[in-house]
């Protein structure tokens, strides 16, 4: 048997303390540390690498604290348009669904593409036929309105641009997804990453989080990776896969490939953001270059982390 770990993220970015009263930090610790345990409890009872992603990353979609699922940010035309992918690492399958609206939990429709299609990837309207056919949960617009987001569309229009995420209305305060990767107890590993992309964003953008190599990539051979940052970037560099090249063809390390690809290779291409991955024999990392990132860990050795500063 395996060390079985579960690592989570929920955005990276310009996070300072001196901007998150008391009651924030609270509140985000705790959400970290109920979508913590929703996994590992999987892994403790000897589920799958899979399912634990899969119930880490529900769990983060169902607040409105994180930008994904209930708290996406809104797009140019007031709805929420929604990404998330899903990869398993024992077989390399893998499932994305991009630019979705009104789907509660966007990994549960990436999961059902995975498991009940042919297709790795499906889009807006005909991912949204596919959930309905295979009764996904979709949510009414209510669901997902929040004053504060909606605030963040308005300074947006304002200024005639797209924002990446944020608590407050600055807008370089925070880029915003969720994701988990974990090894259970037979050394399978998974990824999985859920995202609402950015503030006002047009013309269908879609970031890295649904791109199988960019955002979210497993593979049990190397590692399981879910990055969170500005998206472009990590599309260029094909971010998720490259740890997992540096691993397989140059024999790093976890931790040392992801320290190439966040502290050197990214910042080349002025990527800012993070990641977190695990290998098969359970170890974890959680690397970022910007100010923070909301992240926690946790095996069955008895190691927990939560933490949001550097």
């Amino acid at each position: 048997m395996s060390k079985f770990t579960i690592a989570i993220h929920g955005g990276a970015g310009t996070i300072l303390k001196s901007e998150i009263t008391a009651k924030q930090e609270a509140d985000y610790k705790n959400a970290l540390e109920v979508a913590l345990t929703c996994g590992y409890q999987v892994l403790e009872k000897g589920g799958s690498a899979l399912d634990a992603v899969r119930a880490a990353v529900v769990s983060l979609e169902d607040i409105d604290l994180f930008n994904a699922g209930k708290g996406s940010v809104f797009a140019s035309d007031g709805s929420q348009e929604m990404d998330a992918a899903i990869m398993d690492g024992k077989n390399l399958d893998a499932g994305a669904v991009s630019a979705v609206k009104n789907i509660r939990n966007p990994i549960e429709l990436a999961f059902a593409v995975m498991t009940l299609s042919d297709h790795v990837m499906l889009n807006g309207r005909g991912a949204e036929d596919f959930a309905r056919l295979h009764n996904i949960k979709s949510e009414p617009d209510d669901y997902f309105f929040s004053a504060l987001r909606f605030a963040q569309l308005k300074q947006a229009q304002q200024k005639g641009e797209m924002m990446l995420d944020h608590r407050s209305l600055n807008p370089n305060k925070k880029f915003g997804t969720v994701g988990a990767v974990a090894c259970d107890a037979q050394g399978n590993i998974a990824a999985a990453t859920s995202t609402g992309g950015m503030t006002n964003k047009k013309w269908g953008r879609v970031g890295d989080s649904p791109i199988i190599g960019a955002g979210t990539y497993a593979n049990n051979q190397t590692c399981a990776i879910s990055c969170t940052g500005h998206g472009e970037p990590f599309i260029r560099s094909v971010t998720a896969y490259d740890v997992s090249c540096l691993m397989e063809y140059k024999n790093l390390s976890l931790q040392d490939a992801m320290h190439i690809v966040v502290h050197d290779k990214l910042l080349k291409l002025h990527g800012e953001g993070g990641m977190i991955g695990v290998d098969a024999k359970g170890n974890a990392a959680m690397m970022f270059n910007s100010e923070g990132m909301y992240r926690a860990m946790k095996n069955s050795e008895d190691a927990m982390e939560i933490s949001i500063y550097k």
